[in-house]
């Protein structure tokens, strides 16, 4: 009877990327925080607005002027936080207006 390698008996003790929570957690903030974000996609064009929504597949780019997008996450580059907030919390942060 063989034994497999020791190499394959031992496990990562690192979650893979995907299964850390820290986009979950990151993205959580953004939308709380209504902090406006530029969306940079594969193809090259740049999205900006707030994450209303997200999910493990998507995210809702919510836009003043202009329609609102749900963005398939597979198709996002990155995303880069803006220096103002916008929405509601633009106000109460003495921003706009």
């Amino acid at each position: 009877m063989m034994t497999p390698p020791v190499s394959h008996l031992r496990r990562s003790r690192t979650p893979p990327p995907g299964d850390t929570g820290q986009e979950a957690l990151y993205l959580r903030s953004l939308s709380d925080r209504h902090v406006s974000v530029s969306v940079q996609l594969r193809d090259g064009e740049a999205i900006t607005g707030w994450i209303e929504y997200f999910d493990d597949g998507m995210i809702r780019i919510t836009r003043d002027g202009h329609p609102n997008l749900f963005i398939y996450k597979h198709q996002i580059r990155s995303i880069t936080e803006q220096t103002r907030r916008i929405g509601r919390n633009s106000e109460r942060d003495g921003i706009g207006s």
